[in-house]
């Protein structure tokens, strides 16, 4: 099982490494194909958007095909979006490459999600998911830097075709070690928006967006932020994307293992709030602070973002699996798009903040979205005793039983595999 995960994490490396350093490639893309920043960051939107909108659909087109096969196609998708983008020489070209990019991508991080979920044993799921989300950490705390310090040397297109090599080799990686596990029926669109319209996912869904908009309302325009709080500018970025990708190393793991043990409600509470205070210190820092100790202040929030940032993750899949855990691989895709929803929303947000040359306030925005979630996470009451039901419902049964279909919906001749990997 292990190996298997680790090569699907692999995939998740190479999908995280393009996804994240767009952001700190922005002003040499900008300046290189002569639009400007916020329409650079555009580029961002049209990924995320077409990542949420695009993933149910093709969840519900694929439903039927071998998991390994999906798997193997849509990282060589991939693999092939990155060729174009390193080949682009215009803005448009480059927007069509990233919508490949978000397509692919979109049918194989849910996949992948859902293979995880489906091999793993109840008690060690949490676990399972993280490690394909340290694919993702790892990409932040080693991709994304060193694709930093290419592009500032040798332009940014080389980092497109470096992404390139590596999908090809996490492409083999799935051909070799990933097992073909079996496809149970397919739950087609209306389905899973009859699922989506529950007020508990609907809920659960609307805390994903609105985490993953204050995030990438900072994320997205960190290179700019960065370089009027601070100084910081080019190849000076990838030591403190580095010191955030650890921080993520970090929570990520921490996450993981703290979904499997703990209350998922006062996890994610938890969570929320360092947010809060993250991205809150980190506008507030340039205001307060003497100029020399602006830099080693946000050192220490970058990191301590990366921490709660990439602990939510494998907490809020833990929770949207034991709602309903015949329905995992529906409420991950569900899942995955509203994140996506989130990126494109965050991206805009902090567009409006930097066309008003008021990018050291995008901290203060992504302080008031996570202040949001965390008031729709604790107030909404169809949210809070599903998730206390679900954590009951976990502690009670014995290990096995959590994946167990009523027998009026679905044969208990069902492999847990198949239910799992039900698309």
């Amino acid at each position: 099982m292990m190996l298997s995960l680790l090569c699907l994490a692999l995939g998740a490396f190479a999908i995280g490494t393009e996804g994240f350093m767009v952001a700190g490639l922005l002003p040499d893309i900008a300046g290189d194909l002569h639009v400007s920043i916020p329409a650079a960051g555009q580029l961002v939107t049209v990924f995320a958007l077409t990542y949420a909108l695009g993933s149910p659909i093709l969840a519900v087109v694929t439903g039927g095909r071998d998991r390994r096969r999906l798997l193997m196609s849509s990282m060589a998708m991939f693999a092939l979006g990155n060729a174009f983008a390193a080949l682009s020489t215009s803005y448009g070209a480059l927007l069509a490459a990233r919508v490949v990019l978000a397509l692919a991508a979109g049918t194989f991080m849910p996949a992948a999600s859902a293979y995880a979920a489906a091999i793993a044993p109840p008690e060690r799921r949490g676990r399972a998911l993280s490690i394909i989300y340290t694919g993702m950490t790892t990409a932040v705390v080693v991709g994304v830097p060193l694709g930093i310090v290419a592009g500032d040397r040798f332009g940014w297109r080389i980092t497109f075709a470096g992404v390139a090599g590596m999908a090809l080799i996490a492409l083999a990686g799935v051909w070799r070690l990933v097992e073909s596990i079996g496809v149970g029926p397919t739950t087609g669109l209306r389905e899973r928006l009859a699922v989506a319209r529950r007020p508990d996912v609907l809920t659960a869904l609307a805390l994903t967006v609105l985490a993953l908009t204050g995030a990438f309302t900072v994320y997205t325009y960190l290179a700019p932020f960065l370089g009027q709080a601070a100084g910081v500018t080019g190849a000076a970025l990838a030591p403190l994307l580095f010191v955030s990708g650890v921080g993520g190393a970090v929570g990520n793991l921490v996450g993981g293992m703290a979904s499997d043990r703990f209350d998922l409600r006062t996890l994610l509470t938890v969570i929320l709030l360092g947010l809060v205070a993250s991205f809150g210190l980190l506008s507030l820092a340039p205001h307060l602070l003497p100029p020399g100790a602006v830099l080693p202040a946000l050192v220490v929030l970058l990191f301590a973002w990366g921490v709660f940032g990439w602990a939510f993750p494998s907490a809020q899949q833990t929770r949207l699996v034991r709602m309903e855990p015949r329905l995992a691989s529906v409420t991950l895709s569900l899942n995955a798009s509203a994140t996506y929803i989130g990126i494109s929303l965050g991206a805009v947000l902090g567009s409006a903040a930097v066309a008003h040359d008021r990018v050291l306030e995008i901290g203060w925005l992504g302080a008031a979205c996570e202040v949001a979630a965390l008031l729709v996470f604790r107030l909404a009451p169809a949210a809070s005793r599903a998730l206390r039901s679900s954590d009951r419902r976990s502690e009670r049964l014995p290990v096995g039983d959590e994946l167990r279909p009523a027998p009026a919906r679905i044969s208990q001749s069902m492999s847990v595999s198949q239910i799992g990997a039900r698309r």
